[in-house]
């Protein structure tokens, strides 16, 4: 057994994991688990889910690819196991067992006791198997996990290279559990999730819940909303069914407004607290919040809460040196988000990454816009579309409180969808994918490849990663020429597929810069930069031309941090700024002309 020196790892993944549907109980299964390659394939056939020759240790939730690990191998190994022992406390003894993944890539399969229990496909969205017919609840019990991943352009990888050695701005893999794993333990009758609807033009929210268990006149479902700890509405209703919906009105006098609603400089949530009875028994209880805000367009216009928003975004891989893909600790997160806002942005672009849910708890608290990306596959098939369209669906269902997610981004760069400009199949699968994604949240805006060749989509948004100020604005100060692809906009990409037209959607510009400064050891967009002023002068000049366009109404800064062999990040990967942050943000807040 190779273990793991006591010193190697200082990162602690203690937080409760799902902020948005909190829990009192809660069992952590992060730390050090059992762990092993098997690059032949032989495990399970060997009854390694038994007796398994586990000859090192693992710290999850990082995979084995990162330090923070303990192992820092970055060789692609397509099959992973990991095992460990947990034992019930007494006091959950006879209820319910449920072990939950926050996220594991790619394909996740679990074994409690010896007994095979279920496996999930995808490498981004949470998944959960009742348990409790395999645990004995006065004794250990033994959890074995195994992970196949693989190098195919089929299954949604995001920034995960597909080869040996990164390449362009693809990096190492992030293989097996990448988020928390941990247990709840519920009663037969529970509550299974709520999703939250807000409606600030009507002043009420709406409550769409999903109960567990055989429904009876026994039981009620208890409701209290409160803002900063003054109760504003509390109710109970007799549920006749394990699914149902009611329609709150927020109207209160707390406040002036009567309404508190969600910005970026007033991020005003609401508690929630949800509780289940069955037979006058409390059975289950859940915290949540939410904000009542509201995106729309009109006339161009991206609206928050029916005002226009100028959006200053980032472009956020959500990469750490030490442990890549997985965030170290919630002080990190905190740490991006606070220096995301002291430059003047007000937002962030998830670039490819399906973000811990932790840190769109930390967006919702702070005020910090969230446009949600999802991980992209790099060829077209019919395997790539199943496998897309089923973890799409999750993801969206897994979001959809966060009041601070205001975009979804489902496609980027015609990835996954690469003859999208005149293959009507593949624009087919975006359009199909656009009207899936607005049956489950009708308000958010959709767009169907962020970049270029939009097919339907609800904001155009181009990249662009033009050095001169001056000819950026040459060039896209006929927006006709632009929008109607008249022109490439960016030199080599039309705004449009055939077949598909604009028709008075916002225009952002949603990449552009990706200023590096001279390091052979790395690479950005365009011309390296030698000193700060030099730096300072083009993100001004391209800055300042983008505002100046009447008819952009927002733009997205590539990128936070510097990512492996991408060195155009504002910021270091040890997120040591590069420039002063009240520099970035004195060019961020200027007037344009």
């Amino acid at each position: 057994m190779v273990a793991i020196e006591e010193n190697v790892n200082t990162y602690q993944r203690t937080e409760y994991p799902r902020p948005q549907f909190q829990r009192e109980t809660w069992m952590n299964l992060n730390g050090k688990w059992n762990f092993t390659f098997d690059d032949n394939n032989v495990g399970e056939k060997g009854l390694w889910f038994q007796e398994g020759n586990f000859t090192r240790e693992i710290v999850v939730p990082f995979t084995y690819e990162t330090k923070a690990s303990g192992i820092g191998e970055e060789t692609f190994h397509p099959m992973v196991w990991y095992q460990r022992k947990f034992e019930i406390p007494n006091e959950q003894i006879g209820k319910k067992t449920i072990l939950r993944f926050q996220a594991s890539d790619y394909l996740t399969k679990v074994w409690v006791n010896g007994v095979y229990i279920g496996e999930h496909a995808g490498g981004n969205a949470a998944f959960s198997f009742d348990i409790s017919h395999a645990v004995n609840d006065t004794e250990s019990n033994q959890l074995t996990v195994k992970v196949e991943d693989s190098q195919s352009c089929y299954q949604p990888r995001g920034k995960q290279r597909w080869q040996d050695q990164n390449f362009g701005c693809w990096y190492v893999q992030n293989t097996g559990i990448w988020q928390t794993v941990w247990l709840e333990f519920l009663q037969e009758e529970s509550i299974d999730r709520v999703k939250i609807t807000p409606d600030i033009d009507k002043n009420v929210v709406t409550m769409e819940y999903k109960l567990n268990g055989k429904v009876s006149g026994n039981w009620k479902l208890d409701t209290v909303i409160s803002f900063k700890g003054q109760q504003i509405k509390q109710f109970s209703m007799v549920p006749n069914r394990e699914d149902g919906q009611f329609e709150v009105d927020l109207n209160s006098r707390i406040h002036t407004w009567n309404v508190v609603y969600w910005t970026p400089q007033h991020p005003n949530l609401y508690d929630v607290s949800f509780q289940l009875s069955v037979n006058g028994d409390v059975v289950d209880e859940v915290q949540s919040y939410f904000g009542m805000r509201k995106i729309s367009i009109k006339d161009g216009q991206v609206l928050l809460n029916n005002i226009p928003v100028y959006q200053k975004l980032l472009l956020d891989q959500g990469y750490w040196k030490d442990t890549m893909l997985t965030p170290p600790s919630d002080e990190a997160m905190i740490e991006d988000i606070d220096k995301t806002k002291a430059m003047g942005f007000n937002g962030v672009r998830k670039h490819q990454k399906l973000e811990d849910e932790r840190f769109l708890y930390w967006c919702d608290k702070k005020g910090l816009l969230v446009w949600s990306e999802m991980a992209a596959t790099y060829e077209f098939s019919d395997e790539a579309v199943e496998n897309f369209t089923k973890e799409w669906l999750e993801i969206m269902q897994q979001y959809y409180n966060h009041p601070s997610i205001i975009t979804w981004v489902p496609f980027n760069e015609s990835w996954g969808v690469p003859k999208i400009f005149n293959d009507e199949k593949q624009q087919a699968f975006t359009k199909t994918i656009y009207y899936l994604s607005k049956t489950i949240d009708k308000e958010r805006p959709v767009i169907v490849n962020d970049g270029w060749e939009h097919t339907i989509s609800d904001i155009i948004a181009l990249h662009d990663y033009e050095e001169e100020g001056s000819e950026f604005y040459q060039r896209y100060k006929d927006k006709e020429s632009v929008l109607e692809s008249k022109v490439p906009h960016n030199k080599h990409k039309y705004a449009f597929a055939e077949g598909h037209k604009y028709n008075g959607q916002p225009v952002m510009i949603t990449e552009y810069g990706g200023i590096a400064f001279d390091d052979e050891n790395g690479w950005g967009y365009g011309n390296q930069v030698e000193t700060e002023e030099d730096f300072l002068e083009r993100y001004q000049d391209i800055t300042d031309s983008i505002k100046s366009i009447p008819y952009i109404c927002g733009y997205c800064y590539t990128q936070t941090t510097d990512v492996q062999q991408e060195i155009n990040g504002l910021l270091r990967e040890d997120r040591s700024p590069k420039i002063e942050l009240e520099k970035i943000k004195a060019i961020n807040d200027r007037k344009s002309n």
